[in-house]
């Protein structure tokens, strides 16, 4: 069993290019992925299911409790970074990169709070499957849908560890994470902080066809 880590479908923010609000829906090719990504679920055996509050990631996630009928948590701290005044505003109107390292967005989130926030979750997340994942073959996965960034966070600060950077980032040491991508995280270990994780596969869209594959840039948008 594992704990699986997946990322919402496709907005209308990703395939414009425009900074996301919390309550931005999936597109129509979106909700296609996250009916694929259901039916690939159907065939797992998912226990339990966390979801961040944005309404992206709350589509895509019922997608997977319509199919494997498990239970359905909403958990706030799963949300993406907030980029605070700066959204709704397309990219191509920006003069500067709003991802730089030490850029604070005005009303927004800084690095460091966001990244604090998502170690806070993860932290819950270790707790959980603790609690009632490990060592139980019956349990099923614990799937937990969230955001690119937030993913991102996850994998090149905590996850992969220097080897699994080296195999899968990109020179600047950024991990891409497609709509709808599942990463299938193995712990190992008996105590909060002290885990150790296998991931394989990572960012995997094997559920998806030409049709509703990613476009460019997946990361972009969140």
């Amino acid at each position: 069993m594992a704990i699986l880590l997946i990322r919402h479908g496709e907005t209308p923010g990703n395939r414009d290019r425009i900074i996301q609000f919390p309550d931005t829906a999936l597109s129509d090719r979106g909700l296609e992925q996250a009916a694929r990504l259901g039916e690939r679920m159907r065939s797992e055996s998912i226990g339990e299911i966390w979801v961040s509050d944005h309404t992206r990631a709350h589509q895509t996630a019922q997608a997977v409790e319509r199919t494997t009928g498990a239970p359905l948590s909403i958990i706030d701290d799963l949300g993406e970074r907030s980029l605070g005044a700066l959204r709704g505003t397309p990219y191509s109107e920006l003069d500067f990169d709003p991802f730089a390292p030490g850029y604070t967005p005005p009303e927004g989130e800084s690095w460091e709070v966001f990244h604090a926030r998502v170690d806070r979750v993860w932290a819950l997340i270790e707790a959980r499957w603790l609690e009632a994942f490990a060592g139980r073959a019956d349990a099923g996965h614990f799937a937990v849908v969230t955001h690119g960034l937030v993913l991102r966070s996850l994998f090149e600060r905590r996850l992969l560890g220097e080897a699994g950077l080296a195999a899968h980032a990109n020179a600047d040491g950024q991990v891409a994470i497609a709509n709808t991508a599942v990463s299938y995280i193995e712990p190992t270990g008996s105590a909060p902080g002290e885990l150790e994780f296998r991931v394989d596969p990572l960012a995997c869209i094997a559920h998806l066809d030409e049709e509703t594959a990613p476009r460019a840039n997946p990361n972009v948008g969140m």
